[in-house]
């Protein structure tokens, strides 16, 4: 079994990921796995396949992943979420995943179906924090377990204290890792990481990181972040929204810009939201050169 501790540890420089969602129709299929085999002769530290809310796309995420352990020479990573599952249909689930190969998976509690900052209900056989659903994978076989972190805190607090506090008591639950939502600045991880550390806490923390190609990635990258775009930022990209070349040329220049800082400050690697499209991050990952 590779796990995504070891994985993003071995070699000699920081390594990447890459996080893909589950095709809707037979069209976003074939552009998925295109994309997969694009990325795959760069070996990324591992792939992950997101899990819908309510767990709409739990089929398309357990076939996708069970093709990715069995057809290609990535590491899989799946994710996994506590909305509207009872712990018996979580174990299933969990079950299933170990079935077809897969031993790393992203524990989420998961957003309100419809409305992420809509009133949240446990499932009434269900689990109620992502810490639970951290020690049910543990309890069901070995497993690496990453959860998610918020570098500008979840959507729902507004106490970045609490906050962290949640985040380490994922990570003494059990959670080998932690990925974070997007963010603007590198500074926004950094005091993300000394919050953590302040907490006696040296779990694995990866920065998430999105190619800005387009309005739309703009437009993604700060409904992801959960927080609204530094002036500087809208400054540099508003302008050419108009221009398509000249905005994905500004987009990347800022993603290498942030990214590089990261590495600089000794991140173990990068996790990059690839829309499931290959080009873009491939791009990123030769201008860092990255493994």
């Amino acid at each position: 079994m590779h796990k995504v501790v070891d994985r993003m540890r071995d070699g000699e420089g920081p390594a990447f990921s890459v996080e893909f969602f589950p095709p809707r129709d037979e069209a976003d299929e074939e552009v998925l796995w295109r994309s997969v085999r694009q990325l795959e002769p760069l070996d990324p530290a591992y792939m992950s396949i997101t899990y819908g809310a309510g767990g709409h796309s739990r089929e398309g995420t357990v076939r996708s992943i069970a093709r990715a352990a069995t057809d290609t020479t990535l590491v899989p990573m799946a994710h996994l979420t506590a909305v509207n599952h009872s712990v018996a249909e979580l174990r299933q689930v969990i079950g299933e995943f170990a079935g077809v190969g897969v031993h790393n998976i992203l524990a989420l509690r998961g957003d309100p179906p419809g409305d992420i900052m809509g009133e949240w209900t446990p499932h009434p056989d269900g689990l109620h924090h992502a810490h639970e659903l951290v020690e049910l994978i543990h309890e069901l076989g070995d497993f690496c377990v990453g959860v998610a972190a918020f570098p500008y805190g979840h959507p729902r607090s507004d106490d970045l204290d609490l906050d962290t506090k949640y985040l380490v008591h994922k990570l003494r639950a059990g959670a080998d890792f932690a990925v974070t939502q997007l963010f603007f600045e590198a500074d926004d991880f950094l005091r993300l990481r000394d919050r953590v550390t302040d907490q006696g806490c040296d779990a694995m923390l990866i920065p998430g990181v999105m190619p800005l190609t387009t309005p739309r990635t703009l437009r993604k990258s700060i409904e992801l972040s959960g927080t609204t775009a530094p002036t500087w930022l809208l400054d540099r990209l508003e302008p050419l929204v108009d221009d398509p070349a000249a905005f994905r040329a500004e987009g990347m220049d800022i993603v290498t810009e942030l990214s590089q800082r990261l590495i600089d400050e000794g991140v173990p690697g990068l996790h990059f939201y690839t829309f499931n499209r290959a080009k873009a991050t491939r791009e990123l990952v030769a201008r860092l050169g990255l493994r």
